[in-house]
């Protein structure tokens, strides 16, 4: 169980304020896999559900823009919400307590960023970096990033670890909870429409195959996908609400090109000699060409030549099969013969037969 300082600062909850609730539902639980769960304390509270457990809820509200609401976790309510209005920041929901015994407000930043903050009744579990289907970033679009977050830097604990030059977009800053990234923060172009506000990412596996059920789903898809540095890919949408979101794939999650095996080390005893092959096509391994130094090439031996059978033999058997054939030959030949001597007498006959019957005919005319 986690103790009050690793609490301070962790982002642990998120609300979705939309007109539809349950169109919402139907719509995060197609995209993101999550499922819809009903709170045990107010069942008309539909939570959202990913397979490590709740992490947020769908409220039906119709009297700001659809958005995302995200809370930020307190160990000591009452002394964070006194701070944060010293620090220029506003409160905009009252402080409300839950069934369960927490605590939560919503307020703005000192640039107009609404978020809320919540207060546990029990500490939550270890901090721990997000698995698929959870919030894994949480991004500042404002006038003044450097400003906001010492605002929350001063209210959480957080810290900027890092800044990077976007050129004409400016410094992107970097900062963590618990020594853990959570977020970044930038100022926003003149062209971004809307009010200074926070951008939460949802880890995905496969962040293409997302973004294509999204869009079959009825979101908006406003940037990306594209490559961060670092190599985690992202794409940023809007929901069929109106509601922006992000979704974000880790690099290790990324399926890299199958790498080629080196080629194996040669032991000691065989020098192998490698020339490169040219660059293979993708997904097509490469060759190599060895050459063995170290044992010269074996010698080739002859074929044992088939043994020579005596002359005789080879005569006798050459003039039996010469003999054959004309043998063969002659009984054709024969056939023939005696075949045309039958067709021949055959026709004889016939002749033969029909001057008996021409004679036969004229004898009777004469005796007439």
């Amino acid at each position: 169980m986690a103790d009050k300082k690793t609490v301070r600062g962790r982002v642990v909850w998120h609300e979705l304020m939309t007109p539809d609730s349950a169109a919402a539902h139907g719509f995060y639980t197609k995209v993101l896999g999550w499922k819809t769960q009903a709170w045990e304390h107010d069942p008309s509270y539909a939570m959202f559900a990913a397979s490590s457990g709740p992490l947020g809820a769908a409220v039906a509200q119709t009297e700001s823009p659809p958005c995302w609401r995200h809370y930020i976790a307190t160990p000591d309510f009452d002394a964070t919400l006194e701070q944060a209005q010293s620090l220029g920041g506003s409160v905009i929901v009252e402080p409300a307590a839950l069934p369960d015994g927490g605590r939560y407000a919503v307020l703005t930043d000192p640039q107009g960023a609404v978020f809320g903050v919540f207060s546990p009744a029990m500490p939550g579990g270890p901090d721990k970096p997000p698995k698929v289907g959870q919030f894994s970033w949480l991004e500042l679009a404002t006038t003044d990033a450097k400003a906001a977050l010492d605002f929350y830097c001063d209210l959480f604990g957080w810290n900027i670890s890092a800044e990077h030059d976007m050129g004409p977009l400016g410094i992107y800053y970097l900062f963590d909870c618990n020594g853990r990234a959570i977020g970044g923060a930038f100022n926003k172009p003149a062209e971004m429409p809307g009010p200074p506000a926070w951008l939460g990412y949802v880890r995905v596996k496969d962040l293409d195959k997302t973004v294509k059920r999204a869009g079959k789903a009825g979101a908006k898809l406003l940037n990306g996908p594209m490559e961060v540095p670092g190599g985690d890919w992202i794409a940023q949408l809007a929901d069929p609400q109106g509601a922006m979101f992000a979704v974000h794939a880790l690099k290790a999650d990324v399926q890299p090109a199958v790498a080629e095996p080196p080629p194996a080390t040669p032991s000691p005893a065989t020098k192998i000699e490698v020339s490169a092959a040219p660059a293979p096509a993708p997904k097509t391994a490469a060759r190599a060409s060895t050459r063995l130094k170290s044992k010269p090439k074996a010698e080739a031996r002859p074929k044992p030549k088939a043994k020579a059978r005596p002359k005789s033999e080879t005569s006798t058997r050459v003039a039996r099969k010469r003999a054959a054939a004309k043998t063969a030959k002659r009984s054709v030949r024969k056939a023939v013969r005696v075949s045309n001597r039958k067709v021949k007498a055959k026709a004889g006959r016939k002749k033969s037969a029909s001057r008996s019957k021409k004679k036969a005919g004229a004898k009777a005319r004469k005796g007439k």
